[in-house]
């Protein structure tokens, strides 16, 4: 298993860090192709059954999230989908998005704040550091997605990308 996060909140911001064990262009791969992404994006009992993914500035991911695991209880079946528009690439070392909520064709819903994203992949001897940035326009925007679990969330997606990693190594 892979090492925990590291999270912090400042204001309208969440700092979330992670060490993995697989080199930086491999880990930046997993965050940007389809093939990877599919196997990993999502808390545990999710499935990511659309991932369209633009990877270029400019460009949009639309993907859909549905969660799969029954004991879930009324969760089972939920879709929750989201879009991401990317505004700088900087392979195999950054990548900065912003990440909205949306509905299946791409909507992007008013009612739940918009983050951006900054990706950061930093190479320490063979491992990679991520640094997640999420920047939210209100502190109020913050903890509306941090009531929604979003940290657990996040821990079990990295927890994902972890075993993910080791398996294709």
């Amino acid at each position: 298993m892979t090492n925990q996060i590291i999270s912090k909140v400042e204001d309208k911001t969440l700092t979330l860090e992670r060490i993995f064990k697989a080199p930086r262009e491999l880990v930046f791969k997993a965050f940007t192709q389809e093939e990877h992404l599919k196997q990993w994006w999502g808390p545990r009992g999710w499935s990511l059954p659309v991932c369209n993914l633009d990877f270029r500035v400019g460009g949009v991911w639309h993907y859909c999230m549905k969660c799969e695991d029954r004991s879930m209880g009324e969760y089972y079946g939920m879709e929750s989908w989201g879009k991401g528009v990317y505004s700088e690439i900087q392979a195999p070392e950054k990548i900065v998005y912003t990440d909205y909520f949306s509905d299946a064709e791409g909507t992007v819903s008013e009612s739940m704040p918009a983050t951006i994203c900054t990706l950061t992949f930093i190479e320490i001897e063979g491992e990679t550091k991520v640094i997640s940035t999420s920047e939210y326009a209100t502190t109020e925007g913050l903890k509306q997605v941090m009531d929604m679990g979003m940290l657990q969330g996040i821990t079990e997606t990295w927890d994902r990308l972890g075993e993910h990693l080791e398996a294709i190594q």
